[in-house]
């Protein structure tokens, strides 16, 4: 199976890259307390650097919202993940502890301020794709039964017609859920243009770090560009 990036997508937004975590033999599960410390720590980190009043001008989150808006998509209405993260931590609402892996995507993607999102790839058969949406695909979100089909023309992260994430970073699906019994899984990091290849690649290494320590198995690292748009599974 492959991993891969559609050239339209770096039409649309040049300099966008995808930093790729890959981890097999993993042993997911409740996070251990030293992790949830971790995580604890940096909501704690996270609230006394920002101001919630005025956070959205932290150069990241104000780049994503911006680039959210070049697409046609209010940042207000549908927020990118780490835009969602950072104001729930501002408003001291502790994230939940779910699972080992998920809290290592929260953890990271709060210290860095980028998005990052996991799915479980042994729920996988088909090769996964970021790619405009042509509208007939099928979307279902966890917390709910309802079946949604994504807006023309939007970025979907997807497997075949299946969507995995819509409005590129906002949103997941049931299908890839990370689950405590996931013992394989693909973790992304996605950056724009002021985030540089170097720290796309220390974000990678501190995730391969967390995921060997708290879940075991072995890791690998990658970025896909407009230069190299898929990796192997």
């Amino acid at each position: 199976m492959k991993i891969r990036i559609a050239a339209q997508v770096f039409e649309k937004s040049p300099g966008y890259r995808r930093g790729l975590v890959l981890a097999h033999g993993i042993q997911n599960g409740p996070s251990q307390a030293e992790l949830v410390e971790e995580l604890r720590a940096a909501e704690s980190h996270l609230c006394a650097e920002l101001d919630p009043d005025n956070f959205i001008t932290q150069p990241r989150i104000a780049a994503w919202r911006e680039a959210y808006r070049t697409l046609g998509i209010k940042p207000g209405e549908f927020r990118p993940s780490m835009d969602a993260l950072v104001r729930r931590v501002l408003k001291k609402d502790a994230l939940p502890a779910i699972n080992r892996i998920v809290d290592i995507g929260n953890l990271v993607s709060i210290r860095r301020i980028i998005p990052i999102g996991a799915h479980a790839i042994d729920l996988l058969s088909g090769d996964m794709e970021l790619r405009l949406a042509n509208g007939n695909e099928s979307f279902e979100p966890f917390g709910t039964d309802a079946l949604e089909h994504p807006t023309p023309g939007e970025i979907i992260f997807a497997e075949g017609q299946t969507v995995l994430t819509r409005r590129w970073t906002w949103r997941q699906a049931k299908h890839s859920l990370i689950l405590d019994s996931t013992s394989a899984v693909e973790i992304n990091v996605d950056a724009l243009p002021l985030v540089p290849d170097e720290e796309i690649l220390q974000i990678c290494a501190e995730l391969s770090a967390l995921l060997r320590k708290y879940c075991g198995g072995e890791t690998r690292s990658a970025i896909l560009s407009a230069a190299n748009p898929w990796e192997e599974m």
